[in-house]
């Protein structure tokens, strides 16, 4: 089993409700978010190429929530 964390301390709230669709279970990966004053998110993964794929699939949505903040 292979672990890995992000913690976001902005934009709590907004984060949460975008990321939380990506929060459900693969075949081989499992991603919890955990929100208090700040976001946790915990990805567990059978393998290095499941860990990957879960943290390529969030740091893509918290990219694009980021170029969205710009714009606005």
């Amino acid at each position: 089993m292979i672990k890995a964390s992000i913690t976001i301390d902005e934009f709590v709230d907004e984060i949460y409700d975008a990321i939380l669709p990506e929060t459900e279970k693969q075949n081989r990966s499992k991603v919890e978010i955990n929100k208090t004053d700040t976001l946790s998110i915990n990805i567990e993964a059978d393998d290095a190429t499941a860990l990957r794929a879960s943290m390529n699939s969030i740091t893509q949505m918290l990219s694009v929530f980021y170029k969205i903040k710009e714009i606005k």
